[in-house]
């Protein structure tokens, strides 16, 4: 508690900028929760607690997503998280999560300068051909430059922000401890699970933050489809690369988002949807990693119909594991398996308790939904959502690497359909859970999951008598230990602190009041104003305790 309150502290800048966005979008309760309102009124920062009828008037998704705008890169990541949480948040929320963008103008170059010439030793000028130092991309997190080499390769020089990394991390404390605040709290807010978001979002940025772990996703990728004419990686040239820099190959061609442009040029729109959505589904079904956001902007149509990917700063991964469970859930689907579809949706859930008949009577109404559609008709992006819907309506959730998954389909299918208006995502995936299927039921495949199995039995079967042996010598010793976690007995403990304190302070009150009044009948001793000393001292203590217990136990009621 006391290393919070410190942190809180050292943040105070930044926690009074916060505090003064939300109470304007109408977030005043969730300061007084966080309990940072008196901190900051007693260093001396007064807070307007006034919300203008304009913005009280706004939808909530709305509002929050202008308070998230409003507070800086580290929230605008956080809305970015939020929404490939399809699971956990109704679509228009999504929809709001989905236009935040991080609009920062570019720091000047003059800025960035002094880092790259201590990184390569020498200025800019000498190391490359020619360097623009007008910004070709601006982000929250880093710059890009267009330059050339010596040879003529035309490059890309991606600059983290300088002094970024301070600022976010004071923005991540906060978060963290606002968002076991509302666990702990708030019970609407737990079916949220705001301290997995937040993690989630902590891990987002660290991979964001670190360029050259986006230098060596590319390398990765590019290794991966080195032989594959009509995809192409970006080059890493990793002699300029280093702290928070990273210089990649510029991709020449037309930019995802121009579709008129590219079919005026001659390319095959629909070939090029379907070249996307193969490499994408490769990614994740055979390599188990893959691109985590392949939106139109970070596409490019080179000629041959090639299709360019660029921006690894996102990614995912799927382990063995949870591709077994991606491709159970998809033949449940196909064969309409109601308990199929629940036995995966539990294992996603986790520990979550799950009321399962009324899950199941949900997954009968999906099921119901498709019962006379044609597989060629099925479209992932609405049957994902769907299953999203009816977890958010069991208060279940996924991983987090799931729903990342699952953002990434969705967004695949939507450029597939921009591209060509006939594009069936379900034709593509079909013959990639044909490929892992056959792979499951392979005959090595089989006997190397008899030998896993083996092994797991005969390491249980021999285990066991030492695990009881274990059990009784520590009953026997009296040193058997269950581990209970019980919510909210923390703040149980401190509240029955501060109680008990009230009760003593109350007692010695009392006890000062009697005193006191025995004392004032006694002749003799010093007096004051005719009065016993001693007795008017004990009632004067006795009222400003009085004052204290009366003060106490109204902050407590507000808090």
């Amino acid at each position: 508690m006391l290393r919070e309150t410190l942190s809180m502290v050292r943040d105070l800048p930044r926690l009074h900028e916060i505090t003064s966005v939300l109470i304007r979008y109408g977030w005043g309760d969730v300061v007084r929760l966080m309990g940072v309102a008196r901190l900051l009124e007693r260093a001396g920062r007064l807070l307007h607690w006034q919300t203008s009828n304009e913005i009280s008037q706004l939808d909530l998704p709305v509002r929050i997503r202008l308070a998230l705008t409003d507070l800086g890169p580290t929230f605008v990541k956080l809305g970015q998280v939020l929404a490939t949480r399809v699971d956990v948040f109704p679509p228009a929320w999504i929809a709001e999560f989905e236009r935040l963008h991080s609009q920062v103008p570019p720091v000047p170059f003059d800025e960035l300068r002094p880092h790259l010439e201590v990184l390569w030793g020498k200025p800019v000028e000498a190391v490359f051909a020619t360097f623009d130092t007008e910004v070709f991309a601006a982000a929250s997190i880093a710059q890009v430059h267009r330059a050339t080499l010596h040879d003529g390769t035309r490059v890309v020089v991606k600059v983290r922000r300088p002094n970024i990394e301070a600022k976010i991390e004071a923005d991540l404390r906060l978060l963290v401890h606002l968002a076991k605040l509302l666990e702990l709290e708030v019970h609407e807010a737990r079916r949220y699970h705001p301290v997995q978001i937040v993690g989630q979002l902590h891990r987002s940025l660290l991979r964001e933050l670190d360029l050259i772990k986006e230098a060596r996703n590319l390398d990765t990728f590019g290794q991966r489809f080195e032989g594959d004419p009509t995809v192409h990686i970006p080059k890493v040239f990793w002699e300029y690369c280093g702290d928070g820099v990273n210089v990649q190959e510029e991709l020449i061609g037309i930019p995802g988002n121009e579709f008129a442009r590219a079919r005026a040029e001659g390319y095959d729109l629909p070939l090029l949807a379907a070249r996307g959505a193969d490499a994408v589904l490769q990614m994740i079904l055979i390599d188990g990693h893959f691109h985590a956001d392949p939106h139109p902007g970070n596409v490019i149509y080179q000629p041959g119909n090639v299709v360019g990917i660029m921006d690894f700063g996102m990614v995912g991964r799927v382990t063995d594991a949870r591709r077994e469970q991606l491709i159970d859930f998809l033949e449940a689907v196909i064969h309409k398996d109601e308990m199929g579809m629940l036995n995966v949706l539990s294992v996603w859930s986790g520990d979550a308790e799950i009321d399962e008949s009324r899950l199941a009577y949900d997954l009968s109404e999906f099921v119901f939904g498709y019962d006379n559609l044609a597989l060629k008709d099925i479209q992932v992006g609405p049957l994902l959502a769907d299953v999203t819907a009816v977890m958010r309506e069991n208060n279940l959730s996924m991983p987090p690497d799931l729903t990342l998954l699952f953002k990434a389909l969705i967004t695949l299918e939507g450029l597939g359909y921009q591209l060509d208006p006939d594009f069936h995502m379900i034709d593509h995936l079909t013959p990639f859970v044909r490929r892992v299927m056959e792979a499951r039921y392979a005959p090595h495949a089989l006997a190397k999951r008899a030998r896993h199995g083996l092994k797991e039995l005969a390491d249980v079967m021999f285990g066991l008598p030492r695990d009881v042996a274990r059990l009784f010598r520590q009953a026997r010793r009296g040193r058997l230990r269950i581990d209970l976690d019980l919510k909210r007995l923390d703040h149980f403990g401190v509240q029955l602190n501060e109680a008990a304190n009230r009760l003593t302070m109350g007692v010695l009150t009392a006890s000062l009041v009697v005193g006191s009044s025995i004392i004032m009948t006694v002749q003799g001793g010093p007096e004051l104003f005719g009065l016993p000393l001693f007795g008017l001292l004990g009632f004067v203590v006795a009222f400003f305790n009085s004052v204290w217990i009366v003060l106490s136990i109204w902050r407590s009621g507000k808090d």
